[in-house]
């Protein structure tokens, strides 16, 4: 509820029913009785001040104050809030390849493999854009639509959380994931469209290169920011069976031996260049979340917040309070507190 007064500037006037009292003295006017002495009338008027006339005085000023609150025309209304965003539409593509078990990150100071701090990171950056649609891809041998454009962002946590290695046939197929991802956002109408792409190796799958497939999102105005994670050179990476599994030691705990890693960091950079993006290097948890902060940045949602209210007069309710003390100032003045002729 919102309140407020027509015409504030009539309280003004509030500021003479002090003056006015003191004018007319606090106390009001004194009981009228005749005696054949004044100087009597004198002694009993200088011990006893009219308690009678002082309250009839206060309830004159009194009710002049809220004649004045009346005539300033007090008003009750209701607001409503509207949100007008201009929302982007975003497609977060994110590798699902076996070098993605790389402990080279960490989480509270503990090494972590990288799929699990980009999942932390993405979720992170999803909950800070409450009004852009999102999609998720993700690749690894061939790419694979997790989650279509949404406002949902309950259910993008959900799909989020089940990403593991191992859900699509190994490999890296850069230039098939940005394909994918373009043509999800190439009939859109957002007033800005971008892909989010990270990835810890090079292309070696797929038939679209990633130089093409950037081609072909610059020609739909589609920015590729690109993301290389992961340390260079030596990295600890667990160990896989036949099967493709990792193995575990009696413990329970990956069995990690040392691998290179190999982040095409040339094409990456070329890829974001063609699309007027930009490239990143993540080596780190960090890093990391900078990346995807300064992404967050560079990409703003225009939100124009609309302010609409109502209001009804609500001016008869101290009009009646003071009709109701004028009254009751009359009916005492001529019954109770009567003056004697």
């Amino acid at each position: 509820m919102i309140f407020r007064f027509e015409s504030p500037e009539l309280l003004w006037l509030l500021l003479l029913v002090p003056l006015i009292s003191f004018l007319r003295g606090r106390e009001g006017s004194t009981a009228a009785v005749r005696f054949s002495s004044t100087s009597l009338a004198r002694q009993i008027v200088m011990l006893v001040r009219s308690r009678p006339g002082r309250f009839l005085a206060s309830l004159r000023l009194l009710a002049l104050s809220t004649l004045i609150i009346a005539i300033a025309r007090p008003q009750l209304g209701s607001g409503t809030s509207e949100i007008e965003a201009s929302g982007i539409d975003i497609v977060l593509t994110v590798d699902l390849s076996s070098s993605m078990w790389a402990h080279d990150f960490e989480i509270k100071n503990k090494p972590s493999d990288r799929l699990t701090v980009v999942k932390q990171v993405m979720e992170e950056f999803i909950k800070k854009r409450p009004n852009d649609r999102i999609g998720i891809i993700a690749f690894a041998g061939e790419p694979y639509m997790v989650s279509p454009l949404t406002l949902n962002h309950g259910w993008l946590f959900k799909n989020l959380e089940r990403l593991k290695i191992g859900l699509i046939e190994d490999g890296t197929a850069i230039g098939s994931a940005i394909g994918i991802s373009v043509n999800r956002l190439r009939s859109q109408t957002a007033k800005s469209r971008i892909v989010i792409l990270l990835t810890d190796g090079a292309n070696n799958r797929g038939k679209v290169t990633p130089v093409a497939a950037a081609e072909a999102a610059a020609a739909f105005n589609i920015k590729v920011y690109t993301i290389g994670a992961g340390r260079e050179g030596l990295v600890p990476m667990p160990q896989f069976n036949r099967y493709g599994q990792p193995i575990r030691d009696r413990r329970g705990n990956l069995v990690l031996a040392r691998a290179e890693s190999d982040v095409d960091i040339e094409t990456l950079q070329n890829v974001a260049d063609k699309t007027n993006a930009r490239f990143f290097r993540a080596t780190d948890t960090q890093s990391l979340k900078s990346i995807y902060e300064e992404i967050d940045q560079l990409e703003k949602t225009d939100v124009k917040l609309k302010y609409r209210a109502s209001f009804k007069d609500i001016f008869m309710w101290p009009t009646l309070i003071f009709l109701a003390l004028l009254g009751l100032e009359q009916l005492l003045s001529n019954t109770r507190y009567r003056r004697l002729p």
